[in-house]
């Protein structure tokens, strides 16, 4: 299958993009990042696989539309869209600026909207195809700290189930995978930006209910049953990947 992948320089979107690539796929390698981009798309070369990259501000809409076409005039056809890009910054409601608030919503919610403008068309000429958005435990509750991106995950998901209805009778699926707490590169920068070391995150990570933060891989193999025929039946579903964070989530504040 021909799988573009947003945001697939580092992290889970580069977890993902390998992992596609390891199970038969050929990928399109979509990055802001110009030489991580290409180093990515070379290391899944240099694996064994196929990838591109396409130099993409998915928070552009010629940008996208370009991507969409570069998938298609290189493979011959776009089987299925992984909408990984993303940002996660704090900010509580009065500290969140309508300028902060848009940024946001366009890296979160916007270039979403505008891959599946795009992919949709194309996946319709190809008779079906399987549309993955990762999303986050916060699109279900946010933290304080995080109104804007909570905000912006639920649009997501709302965003998801809409056209998960709307395109059933082209057999394009469209589905929301929620992965847990990852020991991504964001995510370690993101701690040590508010004071926390990678070997206290690690720490952290073993204080969870299964022992360890959650791994890129571990979101990947479900994004490869969600790309893959096997889940052909599978679509407006929300799936977690986070080691029950979601449950714990609710369970404490509901016992709080």
């Amino acid at each position: 299958k021909v799988v573009i992948v947003t945001g697939a320089a580092q992290g889970i979107g580069f977890g993902i993009a390998e992992m596609l690539a390891r199970e038969g796929g050929r990928v399109i390698v979509a990055d802001k990042q110009a030489d991580k981009g290409e180093a990515a798309a070379q290391a899944i070369r240099a694996a064994g696989g196929q990838a591109i990259f396409q130099l993409t501000d998915v928070t552009r809409e010629s940008d996208c539309a370009a991507l969409v076409a570069e998938a298609v005039q290189r493979f011959g056809r776009l089987d299925g869209l992984v909408n990984n890009a993303g940002w996660f910054p704090r900010a509580t409601l009065e500290e969140t600026t309508t300028e902060f608030w848009e940024a946001v919503m366009n890296v979160n919610v916007r270039s979403a909207f505008y891959c599946c403008k795009y992919a949709i068309p194309a996946m319709q000429r190809a008779r079906g195809g399987s549309i993955v958005n990762i999303g986050s435990v916060h699109g279900l509750q946010a933290s304080a700290n995080l109104v804007a991106y909570g905000a912006a995950k639920g649009a997501l998901l709302n965003l998801t189930r809409t056209l998960a209805g709307a395109y059933a009778g082209d057999r394009i699926r469209c589905n929301y995978l929620i992965p847990g707490w990852v020991m991504s590169e964001g995510e370690i920068a993101l701690a040590q930006s508010r004071g926390v070391d990678v070997d206290e995150l690690r720490a952290q990570g073993a204080k969870q209910p299964f022992g360890r933060h959650q791994t890129p891989q571990d979101t990947a193999y479900a994004v490869v049953y969600l790309i893959s025929d096997e889940s052909s039946q599978v679509t407006g579903s929300i799936f977690h990947i986070d080691a029950g964070m979601s449950s714990l989530i609710f369970n404490r504040r509901h016992l709080a």
